[in-house]
């Protein structure tokens, strides 16, 4: 049968059914990439049903130690001063000595019996809204790598992070804000590459808030958001010469005549910043109305501490947070540091956690009462924890082997508990999380599977996940 005859033949039976769903499936794909293409940040469905719409993710950078915060352990206590009763890893980041017990005290809260130590005593007061997993572990001992593997899900490997994966998977919700935004973001430690966008366009990669506090208020500003030296009406008309440009470029003989041709592997670049001009641009109205909190009642003022110190700087983040995910920011990072306490660990801890404690109930109370706790997922963690035994006299070092973060709202359990360390902390021993199941549960939180939600770069299909990665359910409601 020669080749044409098999293929008529073919096109009338079941086979030229399926081939025809395989090319009607093509040119869907087709429409849907054009249509990304206009416009990357269009909101978008996911592959399940989302239990949650929106993440802020509470981001301690340095590392505080699970053992003095979230993970209490009776043993710790009782045998201070002993030495390891097991081996200590093979690769650490500095030497260790003795068990150190923790120079805080535990307490229980609510119905749950959650035990959280006196650092956090207003996170406590909202146990019972809580998932605590307390069997994470990564695989760097070091902030740079561990930073980018919590963010990104790669130590050694420029990769897209979290927040541009949820963008690029879902879009935004306000197409007058970008889809991540990252408030007071480390520019060490990995830097840009934390909340960059890698192989993804690069309108993915996060919108960075700057604030600074300064005689009793912060202020939030986005660099180089406006043009002091352009009106709206001005830069309104230098978007459409822009986009008449792009129309021109994929003219052809127009294009040509115009001296436009642009090489076709600048084209995703091109548009991206087409892109984020445009949003820069629509930004300029609704970011100064996020931005200026004289709307806020005193009480909620008083419930973030915004007013006072030390709450005041971390208070208003949080503040900012709950209004730029209210207004439909997908996902919204905050961070705090710089917990690494090497040395000192029971006078900074002790500053640190108390600019931090009232705030983050503030905002779970805020988010609850507005009826947005359900919808919105909160997260709060690091990139390690700290080591049981001593370093000096007063000081933890990093570790990576075992950690604790919490989740609340967006689908997860209330007042439940998941996985533990060691009597000790030490590392990750009942129903181990790791970090690449961490991120698999939080894309499957967010409506996404981490299987499916995959990037073309270089010849292969990239993931959030890499190879691996299990949901953990056990956490959902």
């Amino acid at each position: 049968m020669i080749r044409r005859g098999w293929l008529q033949n073919v096109s009338t039976g079941l086979c030229g059914v399926a081939l025809h769903d395989l090319l009607a499936g093509g040119q869907r794909q087709v429409v849907a990439d054009s249509a990304a293409a206009l416009n990357p940040l269009a909101q978008r469905s996911g592959h399940t049903i989302a239990r949650a719409r929106r993440i802020i993710f509470l981001f301690m950078h340095g590392g505080p130690s699970h053992v003095d915060t979230f993970d209490y352990k009776p043993q710790l206590q009782q045998r201070d001063g002993e030495p390891l009763p097991f081996a200590k890893p093979r690769i650490q980041f500095a030497q260790t000595g003795n068990l150190l017990k923790s120079p805080w005290r535990f307490r229980q809260y609510g119905d749950s019996g959650a035990w959280v130590s006196d650092l956090f005593p207003h996170v406590g007061q909202c146990a019972d809204w809580l998932t605590f997993l307390h069997s994470l572990h990564g695989s760097n001992e070091a902030h740079g790598g561990a930073l980018l593997k919590i963010n990104t899900g790669s130590d050694t490997f420029v990769r897209p992070s979290l927040g541009a994966w949820l963008s690029y998977g879902l879009g935004t919700e306000n197409e007058s804000l970008p889809s991540f935004v990252t408030i007071n973001p480390t520019l060490g430690h990995g830097g840009v590459r934390n909340f960059g966008s890698g192989f993804l366009p690069p309108i993915h990669q996060a919108t960075r808030i700057a604030t600074s506090r300064s005689a009793g208020r912060t202020t939030a500003q986005i660099a180089n958001l406006t043009h002091a030296g352009s009106s709206a009406d001005v830069q309104r008309l230098q978007l459409r010469m822009l986009g008449r440009l792009d129309e021109l470029r994929g003219v052809g003989a127009d294009a040509g005549q115009a001296g436009l041709l642009i090489p076709a592997g600048l084209d995703s670049e091109l548009q991206a910043r087409l892109s984020s001009f445009e949003l820069a641009f629509r930004m300029q109205t609704e970011a100064p109305r996020l931005f200026d909190l004289s709307d806020e009642t005193q009480a909620t003022r008083d419930l973030y501490g915004i007013d006072h110190e030390p709450t005041g700087n971390f208070g208003t983040q949080c503040l900012l947070a709950r209004r730029l995910s209210e207004a439909g920011v997908r996902f919204v990072q905050v961070s705090h540091a710089y917990w690494d306490q090497h040395a000192d660990l029971r006078k900074d801890h002790g500053r640190l956690a108390a600019e931090v404690d009232l705030p983050i109930a503030g905002l779970l109370r805020d988010l609850r009462q507005r009826g947005l706790l359900e919808e919105t997922l909160v997260i709060w963690g690091a990139e390690f924890g700290r080591t049981p035994t001593a370093q000096g006299k007063d000081g933890r070092d990093h570790n990576p082997h075992a950690f604790t973060w919490w989740m609340a709202g967006g689908g997860v359990k209330a007042g439940f508990r998941y996985g533990a360390s060691d009597e000790f902390g030490f590392y990750a021993a009942e129903n181990k999380v790791h970090v690449h199941d961490l991120h698999a549960t939080i894309l499957h939180l967010m409506g996404l599977n981490h299987e499916q939600l995959t990037y073309r770069y270089g010849g292969r299909d990239f993931r959030l996940t890499d190879v691996s990665g299990r949901v953990v359910s056990e956490i959902f409601v």
